[in-house]
């Protein structure tokens, strides 16, 4: 979308920080990882930047924010929330305003929509998945976006459970503590972090057990009654209008 000032015309894109946790074949423990698109042309050709595009006129910030996501990627997040707007002057040689959002998957969704779009023959060539703390050069203000989002997460995890957005409906507190360790980028202590989400009344245990090498660990569930992120008023309006 083009909008026009006295002297000079303002362009509205979309971007998205999506990010996974994937597990390095030599070391056991996930880390955090978000794809990102080579840039084929100026300005910053040959530089990485995040999945995104321009906002049409005939849609909303959320739906360009899930189209440009899927065209260049194939991801297709169930949720998406909106990040900030970054609109420096000089972020860009052209005047554009960002809108940003980010989401979460489990890495089993990464690999099976990666798998469809692969299948389907649209998968872009230029996409490529990059460790959060290990990231190449950036084009435009990447760099912070990243760094911005990155810092939302670990605010939101103390709150809320946007550690969900990771995990698979039911887990063991093994699982939900390796994603908070990703997320927080420590270690945590295995028993003091029990005793924390079991008196939390935020998860539920199930009959069920994870059997394998080691002794058998019980599965939980989140308490559904819990938003996964809270969207304000604002979410009610949303969804009078689809």
């Amino acid at each position: 979308m083009v909008t026009r000032t006295s002297d000079q015309e303002i362009r509205v894109a979309v971007s998205t920080v999506i990010l996974t946790l994937r597990r390095a074949p030599v070391v056991d423990q996930p880390s955090l990882a978000l794809p990102l698109v080579l840039r084929t042309r100026d300005p910053y050709q040959g530089d990485w930047a995040l999945p995104g595009g321009w906002l049409e006129p005939d849609e909303s910030l959320e739906d360009a924010a899930a189209r440009t996501l899927h065209e260049t990627t194939g991801l297709s997040p169930s949720y998406l929330e909106q990040l900030y707007a970054f609109g420096a002057v000089d972020r860009s040689p052209s005047r554009v305003v960002s809108i940003v959002y980010w989401a979460l998957l489990r890495s089993d969704e990464v690999d099976a929509q990666s798998a469809a779009h692969v299948a389907s023959g649209l998968a872009p060539e230029n996409v490529q998945w990059f460790d959060a703390a290990g990231l190449p050069s950036l084009a435009f203000d990447h760099t912070q976006i990243i760094d911005y989002a990155l810092w939302r997460l670990r605010n939101k995890v103390g709150y809320s459970r946007v550690a969900h957005g990771f995990l698979p409906p039911t887990f063991t507190l093994a699982d939900l503590r390796e994603a908070y360790e990703a997320i927080l980028g420590k270690r945590l202590d295995p028993a003091n972090f029990r005793r924390q989400v079991e008196t939390s009344d935020t998860l539920l245990p199930t009959d069920e057990f994870r059997t394998g090498s080691h002794r058998p660990a019980r599965l939980y569930r989140y308490n559904d009654a819990v938003e996964l992120a809270d969207r304000g008023p604002l979410a009610v309006e949303e969804k009078r209008t689809r």
